[in-house]
């Protein structure tokens, strides 16, 4: 009996195709070489803030209690440290108060003292099934800041966060305008305006000065602080954690994220049209129409332990600078408060789409243009339920690769109706290996079998793979939308609660990704032998047959322990797509393709004239001369 035997071709897609699968659920993690420098750069950072801090001499301290303006004493008192300032605090709306703004979508609450925002609930979304009465807020019980380090002419320093605004709430039309206004006197102030419209997740803000020429050293820009602490809002705090990091663009429509982890400390090469505090599923953006010049971003990881970090994902911090013009502050920028959705994002026209992590190159193509649009007419104009629609979008996708899938089986068919001419110029020629592959090339060639026709169908398909690895993590319309026994196709789908923690599988047992294994394993079984049997055992390379009889037990193992903490919807994907290409695979081996009639066209090419061969080829013979007449030469000397 024939031994059976992997050709090289063959081997080299399935570690191409492992080499991808790995990257994508590594490229996040950090390496311990990456973790120490990061550790010692916030060591530092942390020395020279303190020294900084060390060196401010004239720092104000802002008093929280109002006075009234006969209160001659204590206006003084206020005068010493606040400077211009002092007349926001004799006001009435010197107090802890708040204004209460929303629409459909958003409740948004701003607090006097600070001018901003601090608590921002979104109306239609909830927290994971545990909580599944809250709503998610992104911003609550000072988890974040809005600060502007004010530099007055008499050199100190204020924080506006610690300062009283006054607020004044009118109706535009159907638009809600608050006023909040940070007065140094009666027609001097700097000014947050905030503008609700009906239905909408977008908040226009601008931030303007009056008068304040006098007040403030408009040598350099003023410093807007922005940070956020963000809740954890999704079932499995790891997975969202993955997706959560800072987005922004710069210059002409370019796009970045602070580091390849989501943590870290960067400065933005150019001008900032926007900045987005990315969460899984949800985002929080600040976008302006005159663009920030270079602005310093940082991102820090706060879930360090999964079982005992479970309330915060990443602490992010932005600042921007705020130029002056003609000695007063002027912009008109807008907030964000809603779901990290395509095509919500891309309905306000600012490029927020962006920061949906579609991939890049030839992926986000197929993701852009393919998928979303597909699943989206499934899962939204037809209504179909997302399971159904997850099946119906992959068997689409499948029956439009499966005529790659058929020149690959017969790319493999050919090769082994030649297996014993091959076999037979390996005996021939069993003492010179160049003469041999010589001849086995003029062997393909008068054939007409291109030995690397059964290799390259395999790689047109990777984008397509991967692309799925980038779009089913990002669809927004499978959150908290379940199928089967599945209850969120967004996060992983547990059948089983472990009383313990496996490394690296977790702590749950998911059911799609053991069936999706169990579909992997016996793809591989069913398509290993005819590979096998197609082409012939390369002179000087391992057995690959043994290496394949490992890589079908180690590819459903990859399968079993990454994607149990992934979302249900790529393993759903995953188990009916290598189903579906079983059946396909089934169909053209033993319906399709004909063995005796490909052995007879190969027979009547060799009659013909041989091709004429391609540039690869024709190089790759002049390589294997050059190679045969060196080695000639060498054995003469």
């Amino acid at each position: 009996m024939e031994e059976k035997k992997f050709d090289l071709n063959s081997i080299i897609g399935f570690v191409l195709i492992f080499g991808i699968l790995i990257w994508i659920m590594y490229q996040n993690q950090p390496s311990e070489k990456e973790i120490a420098a990061e550790k010692a750069k916030k060591e530092l950072v942390a020395k020279q803030e303190a020294q900084a801090k060390a060196d401010k001499t004239k720092t104000a301290v802002v008093p929280v209690t109002a006075a009234t303006p006969g209160d001659t004493a204590q206006i003084a008192e206020l005068q010493k440290s606040l400077g211009g300032f002092a007349y926001s605090a004799t006001l009435p709306s010197a107090k802890e108060s708040f204004t209460t703004i929303e629409n459909e979508k958003i409740k948004l609450k701003i607090a006097n003292k600070g001018g901003y925002i601090v608590e921002a609930t979104l109306k239609e979304f909830k927290r994971f099934e545990k909580n599944s009465g809250q709503l998610v807020e992104l911003i609550k019980d000072n988890n974040s800041n809005l600060n502007i380090q004010l530099q007055t002419t008499d050199n100190r320093t204020l924080n506006s966060k610690d300062l009283f605004f006054e607020p004044t709430l009118t109706k535009v039309g159907a638009d809600q305008v608050l006023s909040m206004r940070l007065k140094a006197g009666a027609n001097e102030f700097l000014e947050y305006k905030y503008i609700l419209k009906p239905n909408d997740y977008l908040v226009g803000f601008d931030i303007r000065s009056q008068g304040l020429n006098k007040v403030l050293n408009s040598s350099k820009p003023l410093d807007l602080v922005w940070d956020l602490k963000t809740y954890r809002n999704e079932k499995s705090i790891s997975y969202e954690n993955r997706y959560a990091q800072i987005e922004y663009e710069y210059g002409d429509e370019k796009y970045s994220s602070v580091s390849a982890n989501g943590e870290g400390k960067e400065e933005t090469p150019e001008k900032v049209s926007y900045i987005a505090f990315k969460q899984h599923f949800f985002t929080t953006i600040l976008s302006t129409d005159k663009a920030f010049e270079k602005s310093r971003l940082q991102s820090d990881n706060l879930v360090k332990d999964e079982k005992i970090d479970t309330v915060f994902t990443k602490q992010f911090k932005a600042t921007v600078p705020l130029a002056f013009s003609n000695g007063e502050v002027d912009y008109k920028m807008s907030w964000y408060f809603g779901p990290a959705d395509y095509k919500v994002l891309k309905s306000y026209d600012k490029n927020f789409e962006k920061i949906i992590p579609l991939g890049w190159g030839i992926f986000g193509w197929i993701n852009k243009w393919i998928f979303i649009p597909l699943f989206g007419f499934l899962s939204s104009t037809i209504g179909l339920s997302l399971g159904i629609a997850i099946i119906i979008f992959t068997i689409l996708i499948k029956l439009a690769m499966s005529p790659i899938t058929y020149k690959s089986f017969l790319s493999q068919a050919k090769m082994k109706v030649l297996r014993p001419e091959i076999s037979e110029l390996g005996e021939k020629f069993k003492k010179d290996p160049m003469k041999k592959q010589q001849e086995t090339m003029k062997l393909y060639n008068k054939a007409g079998v291109n030995p690397m026709a059964g290799c390259i169908p395999a790689l047109i398909q990777l984008p397509f793979m991967y692309a799925s690895f980038q779009f089913f993590p990002s669809a927004f319309e499978l959150r908290q939308k379940g199928f089967l026994w599945a209850d969120d196709l967004s996060s992983f789908d547990a059948v089983v609660k472990l009383p313990f923690h496996i490394p690296l599988y977790g702590d749950h047992i998911s059911l799609f990704p053991i069936l999706a294994a169990i579909a992997i394993f016996f793809y591989m079984k069913m398509t290993s032998g005819d590979q096998q049997m197609a082409a012939p055992q390369q002179e000087g390379m391992p057995d690959m047959a043994k290496m394949m009889k490992i890589m079908i037990y180690v590819s459903p193992l990859m399968m079993l322990i990454f994607f149990n903490s992934y979302g249900a919807g790529l393993s759903l994907y995953n188990f009916i797509s290598n189903l579906i290409t079983i059946g396909i695979m089934f169909v053209i081996k033993n319906y399709i393709v004909d063995t005796d009639k490909i052995h007879a066209q190969i027979q009547e090419n060799k009659l013909k004239e041989p091709k004429k061969q391609s540039k690869f080829q024709q190089r790759l013979q002049e390589v294997m001369e050059q190679q045969e007449a060196a080695k000639a030469q060498n054995k003469k000397k």
